[in-house]
């Protein structure tokens, strides 16, 4: 039977309020997107976001909290995929974004989260609006 995934999307943020974001080139290109991938088996959510953010842009980050989930209608309008991602925040990171994978992004940089690039990916875009509405939940749009 099929049934939705689980995505982890995490969004850091630097000393100047800005959150990381990427372009990805692979899955769900050309939009721009926070980092994140898939919840595997045995794995806590912050486990799998400090290993995928690690994986993606050479990061080194800790203390990961859990603030919305997502529930990604526009990817499976588009894509026939349904997710439910679990987004986490942290400001604690070591390092500088560098493309780790570069089938799967094009390149990281930082911006206010209120001044997303467009076209931006569905969960990404619900977790930031999660985020600066400090709420955990919006329900989306159906498509």
């Amino acid at each position: 039977m099929d049934r939705p995934g689980v995505g982890i999307g995490v969004v850091i943020q630097n000393e100047k309020g800005e959150i990381l974001i990427g372009k990805r080139t692979g899955s769900h290109a050309p939009l721009y997107s926070i980092p994140g991938g898939h919840l595997e088996q045995g794995e806590t959510f912050e486990e799998a976001a400090i290993k995928e953010v690690r994986e993606e842009t050479g990061l080194i980050i800790s203390n990961p909290k859990v603030f919305c989930v997502t529930n990604n209608l526009q990817t499976y309008s588009q894509e026939h995929k349904h997710y439910v991602s679990v987004n986490l925040f942290t400001s604690d990171f070591v390092g500088s974004p560098q493309i780790m994978e570069a089938n799967k992004c094009e390149g990281w940089f930082w911006c206010l989260p209120e001044q997303l690039p467009q076209p931006h990916f569905d969960a990404s875009e619900y977790a930031i609006a999660c985020f600066l509405q400090q709420v955990f939940y919006i329900k989306p749009d159906k498509y």
